[in-house]
């Protein structure tokens, strides 16, 4: 993974000089945190936002040469929770491949992260169990797909509602067209013209840019119908 600007990304304090804040970020080497992007506001006591070896999740302000600026405060809750949920599946994709290979793994890890991330390489075996081939050999892939035989794939969800207003006289008709087909969201009616919208992916950021695209489709076929609509 290349770091960009605008990235949420975790981090570990490694250590507070003065008022600036050293962090290694997971990966990626080292990154710095000024006084005034910690936290809003002012600051009476730097550590009660940041100490020595607490994991915490950053966003990338800017990237010049080795130096990478970081900010605490702009990180939202949503940034915050995907990259956590992004940290736990990658350190279930390397247990299992540690458990596996042993001494091997960091080789395999290697190989596997030119291509793409972990967990998704583990979800395309999930689908396909011979993209272990070029990694393992036969009695690893073996083990390695019969492990990921017996768990239950967790997914992350994102839920928002949409209401829809019409003077229409046929407009629950129309709404019902509307929202019918949708078959990779689920799609429940709460009261006159409330509905809920939920998606699932296997993290939450393509949960997330399932249900955009599906409010997109919504909102375009709408506004062609003379809906106004609006979204929570």
């Amino acid at each position: 993974m290349i770091l960009e600007q605008g990235d949420a990304v975790l981090c570990t304090v490694d250590r507070i000089v003065g008022t600036t804040v050293f962090v290694n970020i997971e990966g990626h080497g080292e990154g710095k945190i000024i006084l005034s992007e910690i936290a809003p506001g002012r600051i009476r006591n730097l550590r009660d936002y940041v100490i020595p070896k607490k994991t915490i999740v950053c966003k990338i302000l800017r990237i010049s040469g080795n130096e990478i600026d970081l900010s605490l405060r702009r990180v939202t809750l949503k940034e915050k929770k995907e990259v956590l949920e992004q940290y736990k599946l990658e350190k279930s994709c390397n247990s299992i491949l540690k458990a596996i290979l042993g001494d091997k793994t960091e080789e395999v890890l290697k190989k596997i992260c030119g291509e793409c991330r972990i967990d998704e390489f583990f979800d395309r075996v999930r689908k396909n169990p011979k993209e272990l081939d070029k990694f393992v050999d036969k009695k690893e892939a073996e083990k390695i797909n019969e492990i990921l035989s017996c768990q239950k794939t967790k997914k992350a969800s994102v839920k928002k509602e949409i209401k829809f207003n019409t003077t229409k006289p046929n407009g629950l008709e129309l709404i019902k067209k509307l929202l019918s087909n949708r078959e990779t969201v689920e799609i429940k009616y709460i009261s006159a013209g409330n509905y809920s919208i939920k998606a699932e992916a296997s993290d939450l950021k393509k949960a997330d840019n399932k249900i955009k695209e599906i409010i997109l489709e919504i909102e375009k076929e709408a506004k062609n119908l003379g809906f106004e609509v609006k979204t929570n």
